[in-house]
């Protein structure tokens, strides 16, 4: 049962025994000492490169930025450029508070939601497909960055969650249809 040493006795415990007690809580042990996603991709220094990388590539991209078809977004990316640093300024606060980092994030033009982006992408009339452009432009600035992709991955899928806010201008242009003038 145990082995003595001097005056003590030593407990000797079987492996198998020990796993097998522990083996209920493992599981919330791992869960309670799991980092966020804000402190595994590197915490604000590091989403505030991504960020700043992204949006000078989406400014480029000739889907979405300079040379888009869309004329809102063209002339936000060629006539509000004075306006960037502060638009990424607040994409690192959203990306910090999305990624559950300690940084408190209010749009200029509040959504429903605390992270909500229908009210300041509304009059862009951003499509679901420049949406997508933006979430690949994202993507390879992701990889760029080596970002893990795992981590990448959780990026994405919160990105995308904002999909159909981002692009509720758009289908409001399609419900009323063109002007008739």
């Amino acid at each position: 049962m145990g082995q003595r040493v001097g005056s003590r006795r030593l407990l000797t415990v079987h492996p198998l025994a020990l796993a097998l007690t522990f083996s209920g809580t493992t599981r919330s042990m791992t869960e309670m000492t799991e980092k966020s996603l804000y402190e595994r991709i590197g915490g604000v220094f590091a989403i505030a490169a991504v960020v700043d990388h992204f949006s000078d590539a989406v400014v480029k991209n000739p889907t979405v930025g300079q040379g888009s078809a869309n004329p809102a977004l063209r002339e936000w990316h060629t006539k509000q450029l004075g306006r960037l640093p502060g638009l990424k300024f607040m994409r690192t606060l959203w990306v910090c508070r999305a990624a559950g980092g300690p940084f408190a994030y209010a749009g200029t033009k509040p959504g429903k939601t605390v992270l909500g982006l229908e009210r300041a992408h509304r009059d862009l009339q951003i499509s679901p497909e420049e949406f997508d452009e933006v979430a690949a432009e994202l993507a390879r600035t992701l990889d760029f960055f080596g970002v893990r992709e795992r981590e990448k991955g959780e990026v994405l899928a919160a990105f995308a969650a904002h999909k159909s806010e981002v692009t509720e201008g758009s289908h409001a242009i399609q419900l009323v249809g063109p002007a008739v003038g």
